[in-house]
């Protein structure tokens, strides 16, 4: 499977622009022959705070809509970031992912908000994920901090997922750690694991990029340098069962053995 990163550089608030910049690099990505494309973290308005509330729109709002048309449009699955959903009075950092046909087959809010940036204080957690099917193969998606809780991500692997989707917007003080631990999550779950960061800054942080995939082994497939890019790359979905017949770390486990609460 063909698939392509878009790296983009978000304008914190400007909610048209990223939209446009969106768009462009989806059927940049599509022309190129990508089957599937992923977008990063809160493209559409960056972490906003003092305005997420405004831009939080509802599940099937103008977001959803534009991404299902890219979807179509190109033809491809779209792993549409993530951007504020609001539900129930509560606002969510939500990832819809599309299939080629336009139709929404996952939803998923990210689950574990960070304090260090005060996500707490603006958004409310998740509470359900699954994986869900991408083709002949099981899909997952985390968004950003999620990364550190190995806990999720085992659970998607559990389930079957043979590939995870990381839209992100990592800062460059902590760049050691996305590297770091997309890499552990690829190798102790052999699954490929799939990171989409944002480039640019904002009044606290500046973004690095660095987007980047590894396969079941922990080993690069491609990674995007600091700037702008699309980052395209051909994965061999196969090679997730032969690492997993090779050294078979789920028929191993002793789950009735861990201290899990």
């Amino acid at each position: 499977m063909k698939i392509a990163i878009c790296q983009m550089k978000v304008v914190q608030g400007d909610t048209v622009q990223n939209e446009q910049r969106a768009a462009t690099m989806i059927a940049e990505a599509a022309e190129s022959g990508a089957e599937l494309i992923v977008l990063p973290e809160m493209w559409k308005s960056g972490y906003d705070f003092a305005n997420l509330a405004k831009h939080a729109e509802p599940i099937d709002g103008a977001t959803a809509v534009f991404l299902a048309e890219q979807a179509k449009l190109h033809g491809v699955y779209l792993v549409g970031g993530s951007f504020t959903m609001q539900q129930a009075g509560k606002v969510f950092n939500t990832s819809l992912t599309f299939d080629p046909h336009g139709k929404q087959i996952n939803a998923y809010s990210k689950l574990h908000l960070i304090g260090l940036m005060a996500e707490d204080k603006y958004l409310a957690a998740g509470t359900d994920y699954q994986a869900f099917p991408l083709g002949d193969v099981l899909a997952s998606v985390i968004i950003c901090y999620d990364l550190r809780f190995p806990e999720l991500i085992r659970t998607y692997a559990v389930e079957g997922a043979s590939i995870l989707f990381v839209p992100a917007e990592w800062p460059v003080q902590r760049e050691a750690h996305w590297l770091a631990l997309l890499r552990a999550r690829a190798i102790e779950n052999q699954m490929f694991v799939v990171g989409a960061n944002i480039v640019g800054q904002n009044e606290n942080d500046q973004f690095n990029g660095n987007s980047i995939i590894f396969d079941p082994w922990g080993e690069i497939v491609a990674q995007a340098g600091t700037e702008e890019q699309i980052l395209f790359a051909d994965l061999a979905l196969e090679k997730v069962a032969e690492i997993r017949r090779a050294i078979p770390v789920f028929q191993d486990r002793v789950p009735h053995r861990y201290r899990l609460s």
